[in-house]
């Protein structure tokens, strides 16, 4: 399926900002996690945690921390996606690089992983790369198993996920954070919704409103809906329990509630997407890459005294718009261990000036020059 976004202008002085920051980050702790639910400033809580575990774990996106760590500055010199991605270095090819891969995880990144084997394989034609996207819980099992060479997921391992993988291996796995995402909440293109606060969202899709909405809302109308559609019931749709979407949206937008029972509950993002865009009723969620013309991304805002925000690229960068994250490859790395040729280079090929326009062609958001170089010292040092 043809899949587009709507690419915004985007500040360079965010960028900068969050270089900034990451350049400081070390090893993750709980009295920092601690700290950060007390108020801590993002500047302290920087310090203490990768800025990838920060984004998904430690705080809710949106928050003042987030906006600080992306660098929420405005008004400031912009360039589009594509002059953010030629800053990163071209991909230059290595030699001796083939054997078997296996890539077993995210839907959401099922389709860019794709894109990046066809890539990846103009390069290296002796290099056979296995793709399979059933969904984020199926990526720790399978690099426990040592069938996957990588997991990609749409949210950080679990504790316990870490935990089974190091009981058998005696380490932690690796990950790289590869591509950002603004996760969507979609409408049928012709519902004329303005926007939604996450405690609304969490209201429509959630039987135990943890957000405190002040009611249970079923039909359109309660959500600040008029005309036609006003007195219709919501259809919702989503994805199951195999998804890393499923558990992030679950996580950030219920309040870690129950899902209603009244879900339809889709295998693929794209399935939620098809059924929303056939249904004037329907709302449902997924990465912004499985944006159709069949439907439109809702703006969300916090809560009901802050700003609503469109799921683009500008206010994804910024922290602005609530629901993003990062994309995430997780991989088994012996520490003090080279990787084996053809996994590093295919993880240099995706944060590569080639692999990050794979992502703006996919729908997503691409890492900035500094982003992707500080994700790939991670498996070029040896550490």
């Amino acid at each position: 399926m043809k899949r587009t976004m709507k690419l915004a202008f985007i500040a360079l002085a965010a960028v900068g900002a969050l270089v900034g920051l990451i350049s400081v980050v070390s090893t993750p702790d709980v009295s920092a996690a601690d700290d950060a639910a007390k108020g801590t400033s993002a500047q302290t809580v920087a310090r203490d945690l990768p800025v990838t575990e920060i984004v998904n774990n430690e705080f809710t996106p949106g928050s003042e921390v987030a906006k600080n760590l992306l660098g929420a500055d405005e008004g400031k010199g912009a360039s589009d996606l594509d002059k953010i991605v030629d800053e990163i270095p071209v991909y230059k090819t290595q030699a001796g690089v083939a054997g078997n891969l296996s890539s077993i995880g995210s839907d959401t990144l099922n389709n860019l992983m794709a894109f990046w084997k066809e890539g990846f394989q103009g390069y290296y034609p002796n290099v056979k790369l296995a793709v399979e996207g059933k969904g984020t819980s199926t990526a720790p099992p399978a690099l426990i198993d040592g069938t996957a060479d990588f997991g990609p997921m749409s949210r950080p391992m679990k504790n316990e996920e870490i935990d089974k993988f190091e009981k058998k291996y005696g380490y932690k796995p690796s990950y790289v954070a590869v591509a950002i995402d603004a996760l969507a909440v979609f409408v049928h293109k012709d519902n004329p919704i303005k926007s939604l606060t996450l405690p609304q969202v969490d209201a429509i899709f959630s039987s135990t409103r943890k957000l405190g909405y002040k009611e249970d809302i079923v039909k359109w109308g309660q959500a600040g809906l008029q005309g036609n559609l006003a007195g219709s019931n919501i259809t919702l749709y989503g994805r199951n329990s195999a998804s890393g979407t499923y558990g992030f949206f679950k996580e950030h937008t219920l309040g870690k509630g129950d899902y209603k029972a009244t879900v339809k509950e889709q295998p693929g993002s794209a399935t939620v997407v098809t059924c929303v865009s056939e249904d004037t009723a329907g709302i449902g969620y997924s990465g912004i890459g499985y944006m159709t013309a069949g439907v439109r991304a809702v703006p969300l805002a916090k809560d009901e005294n802050s700003e609503a925000y469109e799921a683009t690229s500008e206010n994804a960068y910024s922290g602005k718009y609530p629901l993003w994250r990062f994309l995430y490859i997780y991989y088994n790395k012996k520490p003090g261990e080279e990787l084996r040729p053809a996994v590093k280079e295919f993880l240099n090929y995706a944060l590569s000036r080639e692999g990050q326009k794979v992502v703006i062609k996919d729908g997503y958001i691409p890492m900035s020059k500094a982003l992707a170089e500080k994700e790939t010292t991670k498996f070029n040092t040896g550490k």
